[in-house]
Order: C-alpha cells, then structure tokens, then sequence
C-alpha cells in the first residue's frame, strides 16, 4: 500500500486542507474518489485514520502515526526527484508566471521564502494573465498566479486572495466618495478591452454610475501607467483619479504621496487564482510551492 504515493497523498492532502471537499479540488480528482481512497488506507491499516467533524477533519490516534510516516515519505521522494533530475541534466530553476499586479506588486514579498521551501532558484515571468495561462499550457512556467480564471481544459485553478481595487489621487479625497463626485473627477482608465476595465465598469453600473459619462483625461494600457498618470498630475484645482489594485499604490500611500478613498455603497474587489496543470498534480514541487502560496492569505491591507 505504501508503495502506491497516490493514497498516501490524498491522505496528505486531506490533512493539510482539513477538507475531503478542498482535497479533492487540489488533486483536482472527485470528492468520492478522494473519500474511497482514504477508506483503502483505512481497511489497509485495518483502523479508522480520518474522523469528519462538522468544522473539519480530526486525526485518529493511527492517522497521527500514519501523517507522520507520509510526511517523511514525501520527504524522500521530494529528495529523491531532485537528485534524478539532477542525473539527468534537467534545468532545475522553479519558473512562477504572474500577471503584472502580482508579479510586480505581491509576490516579490516572499519570493525568497519560495526559494528556500523547495531549496531551489525561483524565476518570476511576468506579463498579462492571458499570456501566462498559454506560457503555463506550453510547460514554459510552473505555476500561475492570475487575475482571471481564463477557463482551459488541464488546468486547475484555485482561488487564492482577495484583491481591492481603490480610488486614488494626488490630492486628498474624502474617504467615502458619493457616486455623484465621480463625474467631477478627470479619469485616467484602463483600454476597454481590458479585464479589470470590464470588472471596474459593471460594478458601477450595478450601483447606476455611467462610466461613459466621466470626465476621460487619458487611456492607459496597464495599472502602474495608471499609478504613474496619477502621480505626474497637479494636485491643484480638479483632482485626476484612477482605480488601481491597492497592492500597487502600498508604497505611496504610506508616503504620502497618494491619497486613496473607496466609493459609498461600492465593495469593488476581484479574487486573484493560483493555477497549475493537472497532470503535475503529484509533482512535489509543484505541491510545495501552491500549499505555501495559499497559505499567504493575510496579505497586507490598510
């Protein structure tokens, strides 16, 4: 039975995710599959290993003994992979795409922490979301982090964090704009084409503000274009504003040099997605790498 990793990591799996449900969409496998493979492991040991509680799952006194043995298991075989491609020349670099937003703004936060987890060199490729989804397809990264599940067979995607978009200014707004202050702003805005332009747009339209009667100063193809407009304008006489990621404004709003505010009665977020291929479900370091990036959920906020 030990000889078969598959049960053993779904074990793993259902441990770490406290969860047979969250399990089963990280294995990216049905939750009954997940349910018949932890009850093999179980009339294996001839004992109950998993108890499901209402709030998650507990451990037995065996499933203690047995996570113990399948975290040293996976150990070696962590270990082991690394020394084979070793043997075999493969280029051992961890390759993570990420769109622009996280790739310049978020994950240069704990990138180095990824590096020492795998004991392995980290490259980040970042570009558009869609672009990163066809670099994932073509084996050409690892792992994704994206602002949009752009739907493709083979791939799985989980949603990681939540992402809020903000109001910003170079001169001081109130902290709750009224909807009619909108139309007094000059606007620097994403292409229409544009996905978080899309998000942005059918928010406001939800709370019955027209985008397409705002004052338009400029059009801008990426967030930090809109940042920099924002931040080369004249904080006197009618404020320019934009709507950005907060993530990316961090810096200069605890400098000062950026003002946010939010719009009343508006909670404009978008949830960010980690993605993988399914078929590396079982590669170890790809496991390692997505269970500590999910585990990044506390993200600084102000």
């Amino acid at each position: 039975m030990l000889r078969d990793f598959t049960k053993i990591e779904t074990f793993l799996a259902v441990v770490k995710e406290k969860s047979f449900s969250k399990a089963s969409k990280k294995l990216g496998i049905s939750q009954p599959a997940v349910t018949q493979q932890i009850k093999l492991l179980e009339e294996y040991m001839e004992a109950a290993i998993v108890d499901r509680k209402k709030n998650g799952i507990k451990l037995t006194k065996e499933g203690e003994e047995l996570y113990r043995i399948a975290q040293k298991l996976e150990k070696h075989i962590l270990s082991a992979e690394k020394e084979l491609l070793r043997v075999i020349g493969k280029q051992l670099t961890f390759v993570i795409g990420a769109s622009f937003t996280i790739g310049n703004y978020i994950l240069p936060d704990f990138i180095g922490n990824i590096k020492d987890i795998i004991n392995n060199d980290v490259m980040i490729k970042v570009d558009d979301s869609t672009v990163i989804l066809e670099k994932l397809l073509e084996k050409k990264v690892d792992v994704a982090l994206i602002e949009h599940p752009l739907q493709e067979d083979g791939v799985a995607f989980r949603e990681w964090i939540e992402d809020e978009l903000v109001l910003i200014s170079k001169s001081p707004l109130p902290k709750l704009v009224k909807k009619e202050e909108l139309y007094s702003y000059d606007w620097i805005c994403r292409e229409e084409e544009s996905l978080t332009r899309k998000i942005i747009t059918e928010a406001f339209h939800g709370i019955g503000v027209d985008c397409q009667n705002f004052n338009l100063k400029s059009i801008v193809t990426t967030s930090t274009a809109a940042k920099q407009m924002v931040l080369k304008s004249s904080n006197q006489g009618v404020p320019t504003v934009s709507i950005v990621s907060r993530h990316i404004v961090e810096h200069e709003v605890e400098n000062g040099q950026l003002h946010l505010a939010r719009v009343k009665g508006l909670k404009l977020t978008r949830p960010l997605f980690l993605a993988h291929l399914k078929e590396r479900k079982n590669d170890p370091f790809i496991d390692n790498v997505c269970t500590y990036i999910m585990g990044k959920k506390g993200l600084k906020a102000f």
